[in-house]
């Protein structure tokens, strides 16, 4: 696939003199300096949100038995949820939060030199959790919150009745939502006297800042190349089922979990 895709895009895309692609390049780094200056601006003004104090007594399973919120910072001050697709019974966890979730380890190790603790929280029991963690060979802290309504407080489960409705309030949003799970991210920070507070949470297509293969991908020429799939995670797998897959162009009829949604 990769091969058809590179003497596709030969064939139908300009070729020009190295001259003529350094002028087109310069002009494109002026907007790609513009959109790191807004980037920028906009983290100023989500750093100025004001908080919310978290008051319910949420109690999470741990591999360490139960602890409270405030205890999943393990020290530090900040804490980065990711709000991870797994619900009670689901014989494994989403593939495109999976996908997200491979990206973990490796940012964790620098998040813990900035005061920040990351953590996954899903409302499927422990034992699930951890069997599928180990079966994706990650190392990132996992937590259920199988005994409280945290996912769903937090805007990333819904209940049979919001979902007879038709629609759910999602990423700010009423709109319809095909599943009673759904990705999230959420960012909490504890004072020096133990309380805790809700700085920030995004949803849809803003969980793909976790997805850094993402970021790689826009800098090729194929891009995502996700325009003729179904939806535009179809191509994506479980880390260890890549090789099951027999045809690269070949899209699963399962529902994408998160890669519509926006």
């Amino acid at each position: 696939m990769n091969a058809a895709i590179a003497v596709s895009n030969t064939e139908q895309h300009p070729v020009v003199t190295r001259e003529r692609w350094l002028a087109a390049r310069k002009t494109l780094l002026a907007r790609e300096k513009e959109l790191t200056q807004l980037h920028d601006a906009i983290a100023r003004e989500r750093r100025a949100l004001p908080w919310v104090r978290v008051e319910k007594d949420y109690v999470f399973d741990t591999p360490e038995g139960p602890r409270r919120l405030a205890d999943l910072f393990d020290g530090r001050s900040q804490l980065f949820v990711q709000h991870f697709m797994f619900a009670p019974g689901w014989e494994q966890g989403c593939k495109s939060c999976s996908y997200m979730a491979d990206h973990n380890d490796g940012a964790n190790i620098h998040l813990a030199q900035r005061d920040v603790t990351l953590i996954a929280v899903s409302r499927a029991p422990l034992a699930d959790l951890e069997r599928f963690r180990r079966r994706m060979g990650w190392q990132f802290r996992w937590v259920s919150s199988h005994r409280s309504d945290f996912n769903h407080d937090f805007g990333v489960n819904f209940t049979q009745d919001e979902m007879t409705s038709g629609k759910v309030d999602y990423n700010y949003v009423r709109q319809p939502f095909p599943h009673e799970e759904a990705p999230g991210i959420s960012v909490f920070v504890r004072d020096d006297e133990g309380s805790v507070f809700h700085t920030y949470s995004r949803f849809g297509r803003g969980v793909e800042v976790m997805m850094h293969t993402y970021a790689l991908l826009d800098l090729t020429p194929a891009g995502r190349d996700e325009d003729a799939l179904e939806y535009p995670m179809a191509w994506v797998r479980h880390n260890d089922r890549y090789e099951a897959q027999t045809s690269a162009n070949a899209a699963p009829k399962a529902a994408g979990c998160c890669g519509s949604q926006v």
